[in-house]
């Protein structure tokens, strides 16, 4: 058997892909870039998977074949495909069972959901690699975590992490390092830095793939239903708890979410999953100007508009210097292309 590329406009092939997923207990993700299938000699999709971003998703064997390593195939094919494309630290869910499958491919668990899915890398030590570096950021006093995509960093974003700062001895700031933003991560990090270099407790962290990644969170960065963003929602939390272990975390700080679905449940979700395992979780309310939340879909929507001017009120001076100068305009033009600039 030859693993054959699935195109998205082969809506024939991709029913029968979905047929198969249907078949296992899976459903074909959104999130995909990439899809492959096994064809048996009688014309029929024997085993499929597919592949978003640095991860492996949607692999399936029909319950007939099981036994004949089709889907050793299939990951084999994936992982080459992976590697042409230049990734070579890979991520992918199982489900709870099929874990030692892929151990035996060359996977190993970084964390799991209990009774959903186990979550696995292709580095034996990776995850716990980062996490001793992580580790070399520990403090002897009380600590305190919070999350941030800074797309770009605004006054809101400013008025959480000087709230947190306050009411702990170090702050932990992870900052969304994906590149799936309108403003690119060198430029969100830089404006970041500016705009909390006044918290002498605070250190500044990139997310690595660990933390609202396309790995552990997909649904972040494109939509999908609400019962699958949730489920991520769970994994990137169950990751995020052995990371607070790491750093001493007892809180982690949230802000308040009055109109992304998206942010809105996972702030739902990990505010009834972290007290369960003793990590505080604090929503802070949204600060506002002109009687409205400040939030950097505003922003990006003024940018988009052209009007530079509006966003003086809602971003820190560096952020404001940065968009009105000559530096930013590919990024304006970015702005300016895109469907949709508001987070949904």
């Amino acid at each position: 058997m030859i693993c054959s590329t699935v195109y998205p406009g082969d809506r024939r092939a991709m029913a029968e892909v979905d047929a198969l997923l249907e078949r296992e207990g899976l459903r074909r993700d959104r999130n995909l870039d990439y899809t492959c299938a096994l064809y048996g000699d009688d014309g029929q999709i024997a085993a499929t998977g597919s592949c978003f971003g640095p991860t492996l998703r949607c692999l399936a064997v029909s319950s007939g074949r099981r036994g004949e390593g089709l889907l050793a195939q299939v990951v084999t094919h994936l992982i080459q495909v992976q590697y042409e494309r230049g990734n070579c630290h890979l991520f992918l869910c199982a489900k709870e069972p099929s874990a030692k499958f892929f151990t035996g491919l060359g996977f190993y668990e970084i964390a799991r959901v209990e009774g959903a899915m186990v979550f696995m890398e292709n580095r034996r030590d990776g995850f716990g690699r980062w996490l001793r570096e992580l580790e070399k950021y520990r403090s002897s006093g009380t600590s305190a975590a919070l999350v941030m995509n800074a797309n770009p960093f605004t006054l809101g974003h400013q008025y959480l992490a000087e709230t947190a700062a306050a009411r702990c001895g170090t702050l932990h700031i992870f900052l969304v390092s994906e590149e799936a933003s309108l403003v690119p991560f060198s430029v969100r990090r830089r404006l970041a830095e500016a705009g909390t270099a006044h918290l002498a407790n605070a250190v500044l962290h990139d997310s690595g793939p660990y933390i609202i990644s396309r790995a552990t969170f997909p649904s972040y960065f494109l939509p999908d239903e609400a019962a699958v963003i949730e489920s991520h929602a769970r994994l990137d939390l169950t990751v995020f708890v052995r990371i607070a272990r790491a750093l001493g975390v007892t809180e982690r700080f949230v802000g308040e979410e009055p109109a992304s679905l998206v942010t809105g449940l996972y702030n739902r979700v990990m505010a009834g999953a972290l007290p369960r395992v003793g990590i505080g979780c604090t929503v802070v309310p949204r600060r506002e100007a002109g009687g409205a939340p400040i939030s950097a879909s505003t922003v990006r929507q003024y940018i988009r508009q052209g009007k530079a001017e509006a966003i003086r009120e809602l971003v820190p001076p560096a952020v404001y210097e940065y968009f009105t100068g000559p530096e930013a305009e590919p990024v304006i033009e970015r702005i300016r292309q895109a469907e949709n600039v508001v987070h949904y």
